[in-house]
């Protein structure tokens, strides 16, 4: 079976090292918020281009954090898309605030900056855009706007670790950069863990603070809460992030792979914006009959996968609750036709060969 994504695979590129990391830590007396996480934040800082970058349990507590941080919460709005993880969406409302859903651009499926204007209110305190699929929203319009209106922007950065905008590392653009290091990631952990950069010194300071119940010293100064990264995932991230640019360029070439061998059959295939740099964390094509595709895929020992089916504005748990744009549909469309194929960095080009060989014979 070749699988939509395999972080076993890269368990084992790398087993060695993170086998010696993980056991040193074993052996230590600290197993949460010590050297290996301090050190995981000053190299993932100097990676990314921030002055700091801070440890917490998951990406979707990183979004959270980075809104209380902000002192966004109960009567502010965040934009935001409907298109993402339905985690970007909960970490709004897990900080108090009220989400506000916009569509995507056509053709890259990141937020499309035509709508913010539409959906601003007084009460808009920020706009989290999310770098989908590996590559950058359109920053140029969404940072004026930003500044046009004195809101914060938020990079949940989730899906582009190590992708760059017009040569700065995704993270270190807006305010706050928000990571998951989710294991199927391109930085990603064995088990949940998560990251926040930012170059505003007293932002990373109090978001250190909330991640540990608001503490100074052992005394509450903010309500925080418990997000604590622990040593063992820190210490397999600064092995991983080690490999990060090389394991990128595994994904980018076998984009191109897949955009060389499917341009002449009726695939929408991805497209990358020209000021972006992609690391392809999910190449995702459209199709007509998915779930056909899916099927034979199967049936072919091959898995790919769906992200998103449905837009997070029409699952039961937001439908008819949350605030949107007046227009979704290019969400709404392009979430009956989009299929996922396998993306990773040890992916055999021979088994790329045959996942291009497969969907062509269906194809055809």
């Amino acid at each position: 079976m070749i699988l939509c994504a395999n972080p076993s695979a890269q368990f084992k590129s790398y087993q060695g090292e993170i086998e010696k990391a993980v056991l040193a830590v074993m052996r230590g007396n600290r197993y949460v918020l010590g050297e290996e996480v301090l050190l995981l934040e000053q190299e993932f800082a100097d990676y990314i281009g921030t002055t700091a970058a801070i440890g917490v349990a998951n990406g979707t507590d990183a979004i959270e954090l980075a809104l209380r941080a902000l002192e966004i919460g109960l009567g502010d709005e965040v934009i935001t898309v409907s298109h993402t993880a339905v985690a970007t969406v909960a970490a709004i409302e897990a900080a108090g605030a009220t989400p506000v859903l916009v569509d995507v651009e056509p053709q890259f499926y990141t937020l499309n900056p035509l709508q913010l204007g539409e959906v601003f209110t007084p009460k808009t305190k920020a706009i989290i855009a999310v770098h989908l699929y590996g590559q950058a929203v359109d920053l140029d319009a969404i940072t004026a706007f930003c500044h046009k209106h004195e809101i914060f922007l938020i990079e949940d950065a989730s899906q582009a670790h190590g992708a760059k905008y017009r040569r700065q590392r995704l993270g270190s653009i807006g305010d706050i950069g928000c990571f998951s290091c989710y294991p199927t990631k391109n930085l990603g952990a064995i088990g949940d863990a998560g990251l926040i950069t930012t170059n505003n010194t007293d932002l990373a300071t109090k978001i250190r603070m909330l991640r540990e119940y608001g503490w100074n010293e052992r005394i509450s100064e903010y309500a925080g809460r418990n997000s604590r990264l622990d040593e063992l995932q820190a210490a397999v991230l600064r092995i991983k992030l080690k490999h990060l640019d090389t394991d990128n360029e595994k994904r980018r070439q076998l984009a191109e792979y897949y955009a060389d061998q499917l341009s002449d059959v009726m695939v929408q295939l991805p497209k990358i914006r020209a000021e972006a740099e992609s690391v392809f964390h999910l190449y995702v094509l459209q199709v007509e009959d998915r779930q056909g595709l899916l099927e034979y895929l199967k049936g072919k020992d091959i898995q790919a996968g769906v992200h998103y089916p449905v837009p997070v504005h029409l699952q039961p748990a937001y439908q008819d609750r949350i605030l949107t744009a007046n227009d979704m549909s290019i969400t709404e469309d392009l979430t009956e036709n989009i299929i996922s194929l396998p993306m990773y960095p040890e992916l055999s080009m021979n088994d790329a060969k045959k996942i291009v060989d497969v969907l062509k014979k269906f194809l055809d």
